[in-house]
């Protein structure tokens, strides 16, 4: 199935034709007259340069109209031959015999009845439109002319491509495809939607996490900040380092810069709660503090990281190079990049 843009929209038509497998472009004179365009021929020039097929209205009241209209057209600076939109009518059908017999195609469309379509077959049109939305908006059955009108060309060898037009939804491409159209022509805002799926989007998801995970090292993730303090500092220094920098905890280091343990924010609140405010003033060397604190280098992969902090069920890890302590990492973090759950 051709997948057509239905659309006048300069912006969207040439986001659209990147994708680099749309067949072509329909337009109608009631877009036209919607996006403000009043300036027809130069915008139907400006298009045939867009797209690989252009479809556009050849419109008139009567025969010769029509077969004027489409010639008159065929005058302007176009890039490539159009393909004639003509609504369905005797008059209508008796121009698409006209201009197909001197080798142009037709998209006979405006189609309701499969007697319509049929009348549009013999008469050599192209493309035979019927309009799914419009019809089911009447209460028709619109899917089961579609597949009317593809078993009548394979039954009897016509040439016309169906054309399932009038889409309102996702839902409607899928129908078309069901039914066996040749060509679907579908406004931007459908194509868009095509490829979402809810599932997709969790797995695709989780291929980035785990390629993170194993190409990533700790040093693309660990902050800027690096909250530290020395043991002889006291209880309030680290508490001020701790609300500076937004972590949970700061890095203790001896007077040579060499790691010496860490203190978090559930290690001031318990020492408050048991020996009071008088613990503020005291230096970090007199009260108990975790001495050996979990640490990871910084050229160690996002996977080891999320291990240690599933398996020590850990809030930070004090991030080394060359033993020095130069950031840490902290839980919030990583479940903010989804690599924790």
């Amino acid at each position: 199935m051709e997948l057509y843009l239905d659309s006048v929209d300069f912006k969207e038509i040439e986001e659209a034709f990147e994708l680099g497998f749309l067949s072509g472009l329909t337009t109608t004179p009631t877009f036209m007259h919607r996006h403000g365009i009043t300036d027809i021929d130069g915008a139907i020039v400006k298009l045939s340069g867009m797209v690989p097929e252009l479809q556009v209205e050849a419109l008139g009241e009567t025969y010769d109209e029509i077969v004027d209209e489409a010639h008159r057209l065929l005058t302007l600076p176009l890039k490539s031959k159009p393909v004639f939109k003509v609504p369905v009518s005797m008059t209508g059908l008796r121009a698409c015999k006209t201009l197909t017999d001197e080798g142009h195609r037709v998209n006979v469309h405006l189609i309701y009845t499969l007697n319509q379509a049929y009348m549009a077959m013999a008469a050599g049109a192209a493309f035979v439109c019927p309009l799914a939305g419009r019809l089911q908006d009447q209460g028709h059955d619109a899917l089961a002319l579609f597949e009317q009108c593809v078993n009548v060309v394979e039954k009897y060898d016509y040439s016309t491509k169906i054309m399932f037009s009038s889409v309102r939804h996702p839902e409607h491409v899928r129908q078309a495809m069901l039914a066996g159209v040749h060509v679907c022509t579908v406004p931007w805002s459908v194509v868009k939607r095509l490829c979402d799926n809810a599932l997709t989007t969790v797995g695709t998801n989780q291929f980035f996490e785990h390629t993170r995970l194993m190409t990533m090292h700790v040093r693309e993730v660990v902050q800027d900040i690096n909250p530290v303090c020395k043991v002889s500092d006291s209880i309030t220094t680290a508490l001020i380092e701790m609300t500076e920098s937004g972590l949970g905890a700061v890095t203790l280091v001896d007077d040579s810069g060499s790691l010496a343990g860490i203190f978090t924010d559930g290690d001031i609140r318990r020492k408050l709660q048991k020996k009071g405010r008088v613990i503020l003033d005291k230096e970090m060397s007199e009260l108990d503090f975790t001495r050996n604190p979990i640490t990871i280098n910084s050229d160690a992969l996002l996977y080891e990281a999320v291990n240690i902090f599933k398996e020590r069920q850990i809030d930070n890890i004090i991030v080394l190079e060359n033993n020095i302590p130069v950031g840490i990492l902290d839980i919030q973090d990583f479940v903010q990049l989804g690599l924790i759950g």
